[in-house]
C-alpha cells in the first residue's frame, strides 16, 4: 500500500492506494485560515500535524490493515508558505501562506532586480516566499533573527513524518530562490534577502527517497518495517502526476474556483514578462508551465448570487448545443488577474449590453469570459513555447458540457473528460510515494486516466468566437484606466 498527504488550504486528505494504484480510501482533516489584519492570511503549522494526525485516524478506523501495509508516503501541499523555524526545531511564528498580500511591496522591490526573473523565470509574485521572508525582516526583526530555517508547508509535514529538513524541486520554485534552469538553490538570490543555503532545506526530485517515516508514527499507525518518504510536489505538479500530465505535450485545464492551465515541458521555458509560471515539475529532467486565472467558477457563482439561481440551473439554461457569442462581453477580473496581466487592482465588467440582454445572455458571457482568460493563458504559454494539442479538464466546472464546448471552440483543441476517478494532487502523492518505495519508472506510474468522453471544437463557430475573443482581449486595456 501507499499513502498520499495533501496539505491544503481547508484541510489535509489522507489517501490510500494499492500496488495496482487502485484507490482503497481516503480521509480528511479540517483547517481554519486566520486572518488577523486586511489581506494576511496565516494557519499554525501544529493544526497541519492535527489535521493529518485526524485524516490518519479516518483511514486507521476504516482500513487498519491496509495502512499496515504502507511502504511508501509521498506529500502534496499548497505552495509558497512562509513556515519559520528555529535552531531547536520550533515554528517562530504563524505560516504566511499563498493567498497572503502584505508582503506586495517588498515582492515589487525583489522584482525590479533583473537576476530575479532570470534566474528563477518567474515574476516575484506578493504571494511567494520570498517577499514574505523581506516582510519579517522590515517588520519583526526579532523572529527574522532567529530563522535557522525555512520550510514550505509540506515539508513541515516531512519534518514531523522524518525529522528531516528536505524540500523538492516543483514546490521550491515557488519560492523565488530556486535556480530553476539549475535546480538548485541560488545563493545570489538568498543573499538578495539576507539568507543562505543553510536557512534551506536540502533538495531532491520529487520521485526521490527523501526522509523515513519515525518509528514511534509508524508504530502509532500499527505499521512495521521501513516506510519510505518520497520528496512529493507542490500541489499543481502532485495534480497533474495523478492526472498524468508528466510528458511534453500533455496538458490539463482546471476549472476551480480559479482557473488553471497546465502544461508539461521536456525542457525549462520561461517567460516571466507573460506572467507564465515556469516551474520544475515533480519528474526529473522535467519543467512545467503554468497559467492562473484568479476568478473561474469562482465567477459563475458571483453571478449566480446575483441572479438567484444555482451555477448548475444557470449552465443549463444554455442548452448542450454552443450558441455563438452575443455581443455582451465578460472581463472576469472579480479580484484581479495573474495571467497574462499580473494586476492586482483591474476588476470585472460587463460590456455591450442592451435591453434584449436576458439573464441567459449574460450567463453565456460569463462563461465565455472565463474561457476567453483561460484563452489568453494558451496564448501566453504559446509565446513561451509551449504547444498543446488536447486537454484534459477537471474541477467543478468541468461539469458543463457547455463550457466544456467553448473551451474546446476558444482554444482550438479537443478536451478529454476522464473518466469517474480521483486523480487530486492526494492520488499524484500517493504515486510518488509509490515510485520512491518501487524505484518504478515514474513515467510508467503517472499514466493519463480512461477518457469518458471528448468534446471538440465546434469548428462552425469558431469564426465567432475569434471575433468575440478579440472583443475581449480589447477590454482589458480599455478598462484598466478606470480601475486603476
Amino acid at each position: 500500500m501507499y499513502l498520499g498527504l495533501d496539505l491544503g488550504t481547508s484541510g489535509v486528505k489522507a489517501l490510500l492506494i494499492d500496488g495496482d494504484q487502485a484507490v482503497i480510501g481516503s480521509a480528511n482533516g479540517a483547517l481554519d485560515i486566520s486572518r488577523p489584519h486586511h489581506g494576511w492570511s496565516e494557519q499554525d503549522p501544529a493544526h497541519w500535524i492535527k489535521a493529518t494526525e485526524t485524516a490518519i485516524a479516518g483511514l486507521k478506523a476504516k482500513f487498519p490493515a491496509e495502512l499496515s501495509a504502507v511502504k511508501g508516503i509521498g506529500l502534496s501541499g499548497q505552495m509558497h508558505g512562509a513556515t519559520l523555524i528555529d535552531a531547536s526545531g520550533d515554528v517562530l511564528r504563524p505560516s504566511i501562506l499563498w493567498n497572503d498580500t502584505r508582503s506586495y511591496a517588498e515582492a515589487a522591490k525583489l522584482d525590479a532586480d533583473p537576476r530575479f526573473r532570470q534566474i528563477t523565470g518567474n515574476i516575484v509574485f506578493p504571494g511567494f516566499t520570498a517577499p514574505k521572508l523581506a516582510w519579517v525582516k522590515n517588520n519583526e526583526p526579532e523572529i527574522f533573527a532567529k530563522v535557522a530555517k525555512v520550510l514550505l508547508p509540506k515539508d513541515y509535514l516531512r519534518l514531523w513524518l522524518t525529522g528531516e529538513y528536505i524540500s523538492e524541486m516543483s514546490d521550491s520554485a515557488g519560492t523565488s530562490w530556486l535556480d530553476t534552469g539549475a535546480r538548485k538553490w541560488s545563493s545570489e538570490l538568498l543573499a538578495a534577502t539576507d539568507l543562505d543555503e543553510k536557512h534551506m532545506p536540502s533538495l531532491v526530485e520529487g520521485t526521490d527517497e527523501a526522509g523515513v517515516l519515525r518509528s514511534e508514527l509508524a508504530s502509532a499507525w500499527g505499521i512495521s518495517g521501513k516506510v519510505v518518504v518520497a520528496g512529493g510536489a507542490g500541489d499543481n505538479a502532485a495534480s497533474a502526476c495523478g492526472m498524468g500530465t508528466v510528458a511534453e505535450g500533455h496538458a490539463f485545464v482546471s476549472l476551480g474556483t480559479s482557473g488553471v492551465l497546465f502544461a508539461a515541458n521536456a525542457s525549462y521555458l520561461p517567460k516571466p514578462e507573460s506572467a507564465v509560471h515556469a516551474f520544475c515539475h515533480a519528474l526529473p529532467n522535467t519543467w512545467h508551465q503554468m497559467g492562473v486565472i484568479l476568478s473561474a467558477t469562482d465567477a459563475l457563482n458571483w453571478y449566480s448570487g446575483i441572479a438567484g439561481k444555482s451555477a448548475s440551473e444557470l449552465s443549463s439554461e444554455l442548452g448542450d448545443d454552443l450558441q455563438a457569442p452575443t455581443g455582451v462581453t465578460f472581463a472576469p477580473y472579480l479580484s484581479g488577474e495573474r495571467t497574462p496581466h499580473n494586476d492586482a487592482a483591474i476588476r470585472g465588467s460587463f460590456i455591450g449590453l442592451s435591453h434584449e440582454s436576458d439573464r441567459k445572455a449574460l450567463t453565456q458571457a460569463v462563461l465565455e469570459g472565463v474561457t476567453f482568460a483561460i484563452r489568453d493563458n494558451l496564448e501566453a504559454l504559446k509565446s513561451a513555447g509551449t504547444s498543446i494539442s488536447r486537454v484534459t479538464a477537471i474541477g467543478g466546472g468541468s461539469r458543463s458540457r457547455y463550457w466544456l464546448a467553448s473551451i474546446a471552440t476558444s482554444l482550438g483543441v479537443p478536451v478529454e473528460i476522464p473518466a469517474e476517478g480521483d486523480f487530486g494532487a492526494a492520488f499524484g502523492a500517493a504515486r510518488l510515494g509509490l515510485v520512491a518505495a518501487t524505484g518504478a519508472d515514474p513515467v510508467a506510474v503517472c499514466s493519463q486516466p480512461e477518457t469518458e468522453e471528448t468534446i471538440e471544437p465546434v469548428a462552425a463557430l469558431s469564426g465567432a468566437y475569434e471575433e468575440a475573443y478579440a472583443r475581449y482581449r480589447a477590454l482589458y486595456p480599455a478598462i484598466k484606466p478606470l480601475s486603476h
